[in-house]
């Protein structure tokens, strides 16, 4: 099977405060399958480490309150041609991500208030039809 996998769960250190989010089982399948790993953020030229960001009034805002939306939606047409070109059977996102988040994400006030709804890059992949799953999930 082919996977796709947000980096950070493979122990890449790309997360928004430079750190990962390793994740045993995402390691598991990684040596079972197939895996290409995807940093969206990074690939929209966001560095590492950067300033947190939520989803506020349908733009990726940091906290800082600059406006990294088109940052944001670049990594996530990245992420789209490379599951285009690769045609992975499954794709595993980090959970609650403003880019990643399947099922929820945060508010964008920044207070940790979760709201149902995906990440740029979570949406964008389910709109052009690709299996997507939270790894809170597996």
């Amino acid at each position: 099977m082919k996977i796709m996998v947000s980096a950070c769960l493979a122990g890449e250190n790309c997360k928004y405060n430079g750190g990962s989010n390793r994740n045993e089982k995402v390691l598991q399948l990684m040596a079972e399958n197939e895996v290409i790993t995807v940093c969206p953020e990074q690939m929209g030229g966001l560095p590492t480490p950067r300033v947190p960001s939520e989803i506020c009034n349908g733009l990726v805002t940091a906290k800082d309150g600059r406006i990294v939306d088109s940052e944001f939606r670049a990594g996530a047409e990245k992420c789209l041609e490379i599951a285009r070109r690769e045609q992975p059977d499954l794709i595993v996102l980090q959970s609650r991500s403003p880019s990643c988040g399947v099922k929820q994400r945060y508010d964008g006030t920044f207070s940790g208030t979760l709201i149902e709804g995906a990440g740029v890059t979570a949406q964008l992949l389910m709109e052009n039809g690709f299996r997507c799953v939270d790894v809170e999930d597996l």
